[in-house]
């Protein structure tokens, strides 16, 4: 057991600042992650979400607005 910690052992004091700002921009990101993810499957916004389900697809959006003005936005 004790080789298994001293795998996983961190020398927090010989961290350098890109250790530190590597270590805090995962943990970031995973936060963020984890809020979009929960927020994105939440039940209640199931409807919101799914109303853009086709946006990326939707043709008619898409011509109409290069009808609008003539030159594609």
């Amino acid at each position: 057991m004790t080789d298994f910690l001293a795998y996983f052992h961190t020398d927090w004091a010989a961290m350098t600042r890109q250790d530190w700002l590597g270590l805090l921009l995962t943990v970031f990101v995973f936060v963020l992650l984890f809020a979009v993810y929960w927020w994105v499957l939440s039940p209640r916004n199931k409807e919101k979400i799914e109303s853009h389900r086709m946006m990326v697809v939707d043709e008619e959006e898409m011509n109409a607005e290069i009808e609008s003005d003539g030159r594609k936005k």
